[in-house]
This record gives structure tokens, sequence and C-alpha cells, in this order.
């Protein structure tokens, strides 16, 4: 779901930082999703600090996003509202809700001060329901259910540090591999387009028959594309117990499985910008507090769903990192969203919750 600038008195922040394994999780939060709000959007680099010490590490990180309030533009709307666009004869899909649930381990080395290589693999956990293109009274036998699980997109990440002697300036480069489950049904509705896209699995699309009881391509493990991630970051002392950071990611895709005529599909381009600020007068307990802004274009192609996967959220993140001993480091994060402005009709969190643990050796 971005990153950087920040750390802490300069005395302080080296000897943290070399307590920092957690911070190969990276980009671990900047999963490219096919909602504007399904993703986290946390900078891990900046809850961690910005490593500098050679050597292998491991990460695991567990993301919390339950996407229960249907909005439209920078307003929420009701279910009512929604479904009344099908009252007058439209076609407006009416959405209940969306738990997302995102586990990554992580696997990073630097073999020296400058590199850092990592390997990012998560699991997805989604829960979602919908009462479809309902009419108004919507009532609970129009809700239909699906439980999504499996491996997501696995990303290959590398940074490079070495432009400054302080090593407070970064450059990212990685790739999105489409390892996920994907895809949907085609255009026509005659066939299955992807890799074993999930169904629903309970209420009345779930006895349809195939392709038509298949969940939307957005909603799937994968995206069915490979994607090119780009990102920098800084962080420098501000005073002798804070340091602030900054740091953006851009990712789009580059190759897409799903490419034939009926049965296209690419995701949206994402962009995420952080900064925040880290106290450090205690250096084994790190109150933080982040801004977070996330903007995603919109879905493209026959089984897109667009324009309802295009926005831009800001969210206020405070949060704790501490130190556990010389290797083990711990974090904790609520994300609280201040503004929004999604096209269409979509449904966002009220909240969102990040953790992490590394071990590095």
């Amino acid at each position: 779901m971005t990153k950087t600038f920040l750390a802490a008195a300069l005395a302080s922040a080296r000897p943290l930082a070399a307590l920092v394994p957690a911070a190969l999780l990276a980009l671990a939060a900047t999963d490219a999703s096919a909602c504007a709000t399904c993703g986290c959007s946390l900078s891990t680099d900046a809850a961690t600090g910005y490593p500098t010490r050679p050597g292998w590490n491991m990460s695991l990180q567990f993301d919390y996003i339950d996407q229960s309030q249907l909005r439209h533009g920078s307003k929420p709307v009701s279910t009512a509202d929604v479904a009344a666009i099908n009252d007058a004869g439209g076609d407006q899909e009416v959405e209940h809700d969306t738990v997302n649930r995102y586990t990554t381990l992580g696997i990073g080395w630097m073999p020296d001060e400058d590199w850092g290589l990592r390997l990012l693999v998560p699991w997805v956990d989604r829960g979602h329901s919908t009462y479809a293109s309902a009419t108004n009274p919507v009532t609970g036998d129009q809700l239909s259910t699906a439980r999504i699980k499996g491996l997501g997109d696995i990303r290959l990440l590398a940074t490079w540090q070495g432009l400054l002697e302080t090593r407070n300036l970064g450059l990212q480069l990685g790739l999105k591999l489409p390892t996920g489950h994907y895809g949907g049904p085609n255009a026509d509705g005659s066939g299955v387009a992807g890799r074993h896209p999930v169904a629903f699995q309970h209420g009345p699309l779930s006895t349809n028959d195939s392709p038509d009881n298949l969940v939307d391509a957005s909603l799937q493990p994968g995206t069915g594309s490979t994607d090119i991630i780009v990102g920098a970051y800084y962080h420098r002392p501000v005073s002798t117990q804070v340091e602030a950071f900054v740091n953006a990611t851009f990712q789009a895709a580059i190759a897409n499985r799903l490419h034939g005529a009926g049965q296209d599909f690419r995701v949206g381009n994402t962009t995420f910008v952080s900064f925040g600020a880290r106290w450090e007068a205690t250096p084994t307990l790190v109150p933080q507090v982040q801004v977070n802004i996330s903007h995603k274009g919109a879905d493209q192609g026959a089984l897109a769903d667009n324009p309802d996967s295009q926005g831009t959220v800001i969210y206020l993140s405070p949060g704790v990192t501490g130190t556990l001993g010389d290797h083990w480091q711990a974090f904790g994060f609520v994300q609280l969203p201040v503004t929004s402005h999604l096209v269409g009709y979509q449904l966002a969190p009220r909240w969102a919750a990040s953790a992490g643990l590394s071990y590095a050796f």
C-alpha cells in the first residue's frame, strides 16, 4: 500500500537504524489493488526506520481494512441511495461490505550499506458481500457473499541509498508479478477469463451458472499483470529527538495476461505519498505519526468495474515502533481517513490497522 521522511537525533538514529530489519518490508503496504480503498497505504519504511547494517532479515506484516461504508465523491451514501439509481432504470451495483486481511512475509538482504533487496509474499483473505443491482427496498435475501483466499501477487524490490554519504536519500525499483489467481466472466458472459477466479459461495449470485457466479476481477487475489514499481525517500533529523521523512511510490502495469478482445483487464496506476515524523527520545519505543496520500486511477478493459475503481484518499496514521532486544522489532499503526474523493459508488473503510514483526540475523 509508500514510505519515508523521518528518524531522530543523529546520535540515537544510527544505533537504532542498525536494529531496523523490518524496513525491508518497505513496500509491503503499497499493494496495488483494483479498488481505490482496499489496499494499505501505510509507509512501513517510515514505521520501522531505514536500515544501514548489511545482513538478512525476515518480517511478517498484517493489514486489516474493513470497507463498510458506501461513499460517492467525498460523502457517505446509503444503500437506498445507490439502489435508487436502479429504481430509475440504471445498472449500479449496490455493495454491502468488503473485509480485507493481508498477511505479508518479507525476506530481505543487504549485501552492503548502499544496496537492499527484498521479496514480499502476500496472502490475501477477503470477505465480500453485495446486493448486486438491487432495487428498493433492499432486503437481506438479496445479499450474495464470497470468501476469497489465496496467494497474492509477489513483489521483488531493490533499494539503493548510496547517493549521499549520510544514506538518507534512497531510490527504489521493483516488479509485481502475476502470481495470484485472477480474472472473471468475459464481456458477453460466454466463458471464464483468467486463472481460477473465485465464485460467490452464498446468496442469489452463487446459484447462477458459471461464469455469472464469479466475483469481479477487481476483487480476486491477483490482478493478472506484471507491474513496475518506482519510488524514492528522504529523511533527516529536524531536532535532537525528532526526524522527519517523505517518500513516494508509483506502480503501473506494464504487461497484462488479460488482454484478449472482450476479456481484457488492466488495473489502474497507483501513487502513494507519505510524510511524517518520529520521536526518538527513547530509541526502544518510538511514537510516530504519518500522513498517507493514496491515488488510484480507474481500471480499464471489459472486465473492469469502471468508474467505480478510481479515487484519492488521505489518512492520518498514528503508531508506535518498538525494538525488542538486538534482533527483533515490532510496530503497530491505526489509519484514520481524513478526506477522500471516490469516483462512482465505492466501499471505503472507517479505519484500518497494520502491525508487523521482524527479525534480523
